[in-house]
């Protein structure tokens, strides 16, 4: 070995890396990575307490605890659009995600303005959940295991 040929390599080469040519064929267990379906837990709770909170807020609206007229009827059609957003949402619709998702930000601006106006302590806390709830709907792991 000359240490004056330019031909010759002072170190010596790398044996290339072992191949696997028969992976694409094999059935692997599990979900590729960044390849996840189904639904966040979370996204099961917050469709279960939501669904709950409408239907109370829709029979106290039938039972006229909000007024008569406009109010009333308001309510309803919000309930309405949250309930068939919920179900669109355990469907794992992309329109049901974006209906409940809105929801909860209308639902949150509505209760810091009731506390901004009556001063009543639970609306705080009811609009700080739904705020929650907002956020947690809004990341990108909830939005990619939408269709």
């Amino acid at each position: 070995m000359n240490t004056e040929d330019p031909h010759t390599p002072a170190t010596p080469s790398a044996p290339r890396p072992a191949q696997d040519t028969g992976f694409g064929s094999r059935h692997l267990p599990g979900i590729p990575a960044g390849e996840s379906k189904g639904m966040l837990p979370g996204m099961a709770l917050i469709g279960v307490y939501l669904l709950v909170l409408a239907m109370l807020n829709a029979f106290a609206a039938v039972r006229g605890t909000f007024g008569q007229g406009a109010a009333k009827y308001s309510i309803l059609g919000v309930c309405t659009l949250l309930v068939i957003g919920i179900f669109g949402m355990l469907r794992l619709r992309r329109w049901g995600w974006s209906l409940v998702t809105a929801g909860c930000l209308l639902m949150a601006a509505g209760y810091f303005y009731g506390f901004h106006r009556t001063h009543i302590p639970p609306y705080i806390l009811n609009g700080l959940f739904a705020l929650v709830f907002f956020l947690y709907l809004s990341r990108t792991e909830v939005r990619d295991r939408l269709r």
